[in-house]
């Protein structure tokens, strides 16, 4: 993950986001605003050695410290609470969001130096989310 380290990533293309937060039980209000925003993902390391994962909008700015392959506590976006696993396979980042109250949630972030490639699955819907490089 190192090569990804303080790069900065902007959305590029969305599919199928409007039916994963309708899956997740989000408003629609937030779920018009979050599908007109372009947000920057950027991965980088705290001091701590935590890695840091943020990303911002004009909408709304979230990031998250974790330690690979260690459980934490998160509250994404929307404001679900959820029980996450972050693990590394390769240039892969696959975050797992286990949930009382919704389905489980898996994340899968690819890193690439054209791209960054988000697939995002709940239930039987899988959203699509295609970042490109930021100068």
């Amino acid at each position: 993950m190192e090569a990804f380290l303080n790069k900065k990533y902007k959305l590029s293309s969305s599919e199928k986001f409007d039916e994963y937060m309708k899956a997740l039980g989000v408003g629609m209000m937030t779920r018009k605003l979050g599908n007109t925003v372009s947000p920057v993902v950027e991965l980088t390391k705290s001091d701590d050695g935590k890695l840091v994962l943020s990303s911002n909008s004009t909408f709304k700015n979230s990031s998250i410290a974790f330690k690979l392959n260690e459980e934490f506590d998160e509250e994404t976006p929307d404001g679900r609470k959820v029980k996450s696993l972050i693990v590394q396979d390769g240039n892969k980042l696959v975050h797992t969001q286990k949930c009382d109250k919704h389905n489980d949630t898996t994340i899968v972030r690819e890193f690439e130096p054209e791209q960054l490639k988000m697939v995002l699955t709940v239930d039987d819907i899988t959203c699509t989310r295609i970042y490109k490089p930021v100068q």
